[in-house]
């Protein structure tokens, strides 16, 4: 085993530090934040910290980084409130990735990467077209995480897109029939392989597979 004390580790040249600490954690969720401006602008961002806080209420968060430079993403929901997470599949992975560039405030990372805007109902945010799996959120709070400056920001549910040969009878959701991808680290792009799914684990009862 390669090890790391927290000393070596902080003295670690700053790229290959940030790919080590990034990818150590293994898979993330890979999704695009949709976002529009109060000039109208469209904003699409990869981020691959969207995690559940709940599910009644259905909340989900993300993290941003320190609002030491302008956050599209973040000024867009503050002003407009709501926001879309959009799934990242095999298929438009080059596209998603793409978004990550730093475009000006004016620029829609839309137009840029070929994805198509979707806009549905009273949700002012945009959809990805393309996105097998799509969450329209509602701002509701945010939380400094004051050891290193970033945000939690949380959002509550407030529609689901989701394809209908994708929904299992029980409400899972298979992303593996989707082409759902990853993370890894910050530039690596892979796909799941479910290996199993298992009922309510109880106390001295066998694991039962569902």
């Amino acid at each position: 085993m390669t090890e790391f004390t927290s000393e070596e580790i902080s003295s670690l040249e700053k790229r290959y530090k940030a790919n080590l600490i990034n990818s150590v954690t293994g898979y993330k969720s890979a999704n695009l934040i949709g976002s529009i401006s109060e000039n109208s602008i469209s904003n699409l961002a990869v981020f691959n910290s969207i995690l559940h806080i709940g599910s009644s209420p259905a909340l989900i968060g993300f993290v941003l980084r320190p609002l030491t430079v302008e956050r599209h993403t973040y000024a867009n929901i503050k002003s407009s409130q709501f926001y879309t997470v959009n799934q990242i599949h095999s298929g438009i992975i080059e596209q998603a990735h793409q978004t990550s560039a730093r475009y000006a405030t004016e620029v829609s990372e839309f137009g840029k990467t070929g994805l198509n805007e979707e806009y549905v109902k009273h949700i002012s945010a945009p959809f990805v077209k393309e996105s097998k799996v799509q969450i329209a959120c509602k701002y509701v709070n945010e939380y400094e995480i004051k050891e290193n400056g970033c945000l939690l920001m949380i959002g509550q549910i407030e529609m689901l897109r989701v394809q209908e040969k994708l929904i299992q009878a029980d409400g899972w959701v298979d992303h593996m029939a989707a082409n759902t991808a990853s993370i890894l680290g910050l530039d690596g792009y892979a796909e799941g392989k479910l290996i199993n799914r298992f009922a309510y684990a109880r106390p001295d009862e066998p694991i039962k597979v569902l």
